[in-house]
């Protein structure tokens, strides 16, 4: 008998109040996530990923955000349904979060033991000093040299890559069930990228933690995720298992992010121009009518005009694609 999902997230739509009208940032997204997988979120910037991730965590400034409607499950207990006091039990403990920029994460102004001794306290009960030897044990499980000196320092006072490192710490002090990770490795180099992603899955295997990873990059998911989901203007586009969607992609968004991948095929030549997929990304308070991507899409029909489409599957578990050249 199959395991109940970890996570469960059915016909999500998270919408917020401009001026110009509602802007649908996520729009009635669903999907299931096992234990001990990882899930790899793509898309343009502007698709929709990071409010995604904050709607799980239920972070979104409301107003001028809202749950239109929806439910979000974690391991059965609907997130939507529970007070401020109650979802503040929830983050850090079940569920934790790694954030796109750690300087502007971390209190500046407090050094970073204290704020892991803090997580650790409020979801474990610990006193002090029990803390304070388990955020040291964090930080060397995180692999920072000399925690017990770096446990005193100010967020300031490290590396881009040390600061990610404790971000990592402070998600995964109070071994929750389900770490969400936005684009963890962005303004780090090459070298602590590939560190960072390692250790991510390092410990994800060593305490059975499931991931969400957010990113743009379709190279970090290949290498990282077991399911990847395709975002475009609020929309899952795409939803495979990542070896079908790299060996036989389906949307023609898709095809033009992997297309759009640099490649080294035979001779290189220096003059050998990438594809592009022509136009933008449309304004979510103003979407077309029909499929969102007609516009730019060059397979484009009459129906995507003005119908939308709807995701179905493809013969597969977990295959699903948002598109008329394929119902």
């Amino acid at each position: 008998m199959k395991a109940s999902p970890v996570l469960a997230v059915d016909n999500l739509s998270t919408w917020f109040d401009t001026e110009q009208g509602a802007l649908k940032a996520v729009d009635e997204v669903s999907f299931q996530l096992d234990a001990g997988d990882t899930l790899g979120i793509v898309g343009e910037s502007g698709c929709g990923k990071t409010v995604l991730s904050l709607s799980i965590m239920r972070l979104v400034p409301t107003p001028p955000g809202r749950y239109v409607s929806g439910q979000i499950a974690l391991n059965g207990l609907d997130l939507l349904s529970l007070s401020e006091r109650e979802m503040r039990k929830v983050r850090g403990k079940a569920i934790s979060m790694i954030f796109q920029e750690p300087m502007t994460s971390l209190n500046p102004v407090f050094r970073i033991g204290d704020q892991i001794s803090e997580t650790i306290r409020l979801h474990q009960g610990c006193n002090r000093s029990e803390s304070h030897h388990k955020s040291i044990e964090m930080l060397r499980l995180v692999g920072i040299e000399l925690p017990e000196k770096r446990i005193k320092d100010y967020p300031h006072q490290l590396s881009g890559g040390m600061r990610q490192r404790v971000m990592i710490a402070m998600a995964l002090a109070c071994h929750p069930q389900l770490m969400l990770a936005d684009e963890p490795t962005t303004a780090l180099d090459v070298t602590i990228q590939a560190q960072i992603l390692a250790l991510i899955n390092d410990l994800k295997r060593a305490m059975g933690t499931s991931v969400i990873l957010i990113t743009h990059d379709l190279g970090v998911i290949a290498e990282n995720a077991q399911q990847v989901a395709i975002m475009y203007a609020g929309k899952f586009v795409e939803y495979s298992d990542v070896k079908d969607l790299f060996s036989l992609p389906l949307h023609p968004y898709t095809k033009g992010l992997l297309h759009s991948i640099p490649r080294i095929e035979g001779d290189y030549c220096r003059d050998k121009r990438l594809p592009i997929i022509p136009g933008v990304v449309p304004e979510l308070s103003r979407l077309p009518e029909g499929c969102r991507f007609h516009d730019r899409c060059p397979d484009v029909l009459p129906i995507c005009r003005n119908v939308e489409p709807a995701l179905i599957g493809q013969g597969f578990p977990k295959r699903y694609v948002r598109c008329w050249k394929y119902q």
